[in-house]
This record gives C-alpha cells, sequence and structure tokens, in this order.
C-alpha cells in the first residue's frame, strides 16, 4: 500500500489574495486548466463562494501546483510533491468528492495514493482525449443550431438530464430532486453557453459551453436525441457550436471525449478537432 508522506507544511487554503498567482498556473496552460481557470474568474478563491477550496502547493514560499477541491477534484500543473501534499489533504478531510478530472497522468498518480482508503469506485475512466480546435471548422455548420433561448429551459432539461445519465450512469435529478441541476442548467441558457437544434419543441441537438476564459473554452454534454444518431447530426452541430464560441466566447474551443466513444471521435475529427492531450476519470 502507498503511503503518503506529510508535506502539509508546503500546503495551505489559498484565499484571494491568491488570484493572481493562481490564474498565472491556470493560464500557462489555458486548454488543460480551463475548468479551475473560469471558477476562479468567475467566483474568486474564497471557498464560501466558490463552493470549493483551492489548495496550494509552494515549496520555497512559490506557489507551483494547485487543486481544485469541491464536487471535483482536479489536480493543476501538479508536482509529484504536490500530489502527495493534495493527496494527504485528501484523505485527511474524507471523501466530498463525487469524481477526480484532470491530465491522466496526474490524475493517475492521484488516485494511487487514494485507492486503498477511498475504496472502489463506480467507474474509471482512464484514457479521455483531450481535443482541441482553433480555426474554422472543416465542414458546414448546421444552421438549424442556435442558443437556447431563456424560455425554452423546460425544452432543453429533459435532453441535459437524459445526456448526464447515460454519460455519467446516475441521474442528475438525485439528492436534492434537481434543484442544483436545473439552476446549472438555466444558468448556461442565460449567459448564452446552451445551443441546441430544436425540432416541434424537441431536442435534436444539444451541447454546452461549460466552462470559459478569455483564452480558452470547453464544450461538454454534446448529444443527439437517439432516434436521429447515425444520420451525421452531431458533426454538423459542432461546427455551429464551434463558430458561435469562437466568435463570442473564446478563440479557442475544447473537450474531451471517452476513448471509447468511437462515433463521437470520428465526429470531433470532421469538425476538425484534433488531439493534445489525455484525461482521466475516477467516478464515485
Amino acid at each position: 500500500m502507498l503511503r503518503v508522506k506529510p508535506r502539509s507544511g508546503q500546503l495551505r487554503l489559498l484565499d484571494d489574495r491568491d488570484r493572481a498567482a493562481a490564474l498565472a498556473i491556470c493560464d500557462s496552460d489555458p486548454v488543460t486548466n480551463v475548468f479551475v481557470g473560469s471558477r476562479i474568474r468567475a467566483l474568486g478563491l474564497e471557498p464560501g463562494r466558490l463552493g470549493a477550496q483551492i489548495w496550494g502547493h509552494e515549496p520555497a514560499g512559490q506557489l507551483t501546483s494547485l487543486c481544485y477541491a469541491g464536487a471535483n477534484l482536479v489536480p493543476v500543473a501538479a508536482t509529484q510533491a504536490a500530489i502527495a501534499g493534495f493527496a494527504e489533504r485528501a484523505l485527511r478531510q474524507g471523501r466530498r468528492c463525487s469524481s477526480l478530472v484532470g491530465p491522466a497522468a496526474d490524475v493517475n498518480a492521484l488516485w494511487a495514493y487514494l485507492r486503498p482508503h477511498w475504496g472502489p469506485p463506480r467507474e474509471v475512466r482512464a484514457v479521455q482525449p483531450l481535443m482541441t480546435i482553433s480555426g474554422a471548422p472543416l465542414i458546414a455548420a448546421d444552421p438549424g443550431v442556435r442558443r437556447v433561448r431563456p424560455g425554452e429551459l423546460e425544452i432543453l432539461l429533459p435532453a441535459c438530464v437524459a445526456m448526464f445519465t447515460e454519460e455519467v450512469g446516475v441521474s442528475p435529478l438525485a439528492g436534492d430532486g434537481g434543484s442544483s441541476y436545473r439552476a446549472r442548467v438555466a444558468e448556461l441558457i442565460r449567459t448564452g453557453r446552451a445551443f441546441a437544434r430544436i425540432e416541434d419543441g424537441q431536442v435534436v441537438f444539444k451541447a454546452e459551453v461549460g466552462a470559459a476564459t478569455p483564452l480558452a473554452c470547453q464544450v461538454q454534454g454534446v448529444w443527439v436525441r437517439p432516434d436521429r444518431r447515425g444520420r451525421g447530426i452531431a458533426a454538423p452541430g459542432m461546427a455551429a457550436v464551434v463558430n458561435e464560441a469562437r466568435r463570442a466566447i473564446s478563440p479557442l474551443v475544447s473537450l474531451y471525449v471517452n476513448d471509447f466513444n468511437v462515433p463521437a471521435r470520428a465526429a470531433y475529427r470532421r469538425v476538425g478537432f484534433t488531439e493534445v492531450g489525455e484525461f482521466m476519470s475516477v467516478l464515485f
């Protein structure tokens, strides 16, 4: 069994005084770190406002690595020493997250420390290619894909629930009856980051920009209605999302996808996405 060497002296809880330094670390790799960078930009680092803690690893008094500790545990620019420190802090607090997610090498190393103590996970997705596009799509965009309007929450929500349940394996409506998930979908609509093709009051294709900074954004929740799959809908739909995201949100569009999802990976490559890295997720 791996043992965590105490490194708490190099670790501390960050606050808003660390905002510039933390963002500099995130922006050193804006695609990989877009989730944490977007959260810090929007909400700062105070745990009560952020809904999470940001742990900082600073050997010799210089901040070098971060870990977002909320519903997800996400290492950022993590050195091996930082990973050991983050594992120590996580074990001391007990598991509060529903997943570990981030660069595959870092998550794999962190999970090696946590696995003996946190028990078997519900699922490990060890290979999730990280893909980006920074120019115009290679194919024509679907003109029917547009931003979802505020009055269309009840139309979009069932598709979001179906996608989440299919992708994650559990319903987002569990726990609080879905109020927090509903609020999140409503926020994405309100901020203009939810896109869909809607026909006869039903979603045929949808995707959201779940995280965004001035440097990069990340698409999530890509979904095609089951009875319309295999008809070439996803790629033109994604091309439309890329066009609008690059125009109005961020110049670099990214996503990560399960390696076993061969049709999705093929659709993204048709659009012009290329693989630039690899993520890993551990789901509880």
